[in-house]
């Protein structure tokens, strides 16, 4: 992919683009109101290979009028076990996502992350949990989450698909705040 996202490829993008359940997550990022400052806040937990952080970002700066668009992408990196899915090192995402706008990596598991930034990070437009974080740590980490949302941020969870791949399935604020609920309680007992 070249370094600009026209038309045409973004049509391809949101309409064509393997794998086909990503795509309802990639339209989403049309959908997104910039803000009065004219900035566009990413959050990702879960970056796996940086295919979907890289389509993600390069839609989002190819808006017009085009936003200074924030990303924060938690990840294990370096630390993944054997048993999760591929990913990147924390160099390696750097150096692939450092000019798409401004970037901030952060390695560890993506509750304890959220844990110790939560206060610092604001609000954001766009959140997506993928199956690339580790299922336990993103349950706890709902309550931090709950925190970073607004009810007009577009938050995402992928979804298992069986035979035909993962699905990103949109969830509401209400929904975002039953989960952080769940957390909590799961803490308390």
């Amino acid at each position: 992919m070249g370094r600009d996202v026209g038309f045409f490829k973004r049509i391809w993008l949101t309409r064509f683009s393997k794998p086909v359940g990503e795509r309802t997550l990639l339209q989403a990022v049309g959908s997104l109101t910039v803000r009065a400052d004219g900035s566009l806040r990413i959050l990702e937990l879960g970056l796996g290979t940086l295919r979907r952080a890289d389509r993600l970002l390069r839609l989002a700066g190819a808006r017009r009028p085009k936003p200074a668009v924030h990303y924060v992408g938690l990840d294990r990196f370096e630390a993944r076990l054997p048993s999760d899915p591929p990913g990147v090192t924390l160099k390696q995402a750097h150096q692939s996502l450092h000019n798409r706008g401004r970037v901030q990596l952060v390695p560890g598991n993506v509750d304890t992350s959220l844990s110790r930034l939560c206060n610092h990070l604001g609000s954001f437009d766009l959140v997506v949990a993928s199956l690339d974080a580790d299922p336990r740590h993103l349950e706890r980490s709902w309550f931090f989450i709950q925190r970073l949302v607004t009810p007009t941020t577009a938050v995402f969870i992928e979804q298992a698909g069986g035979a035909t791949g993962s699905r990103w399935v949109r969830i509401a604020k209400p929904r975002v705040d039953e989960l952080a609920a769940k957390a909590v309680a799961r803490r308390a007992a």
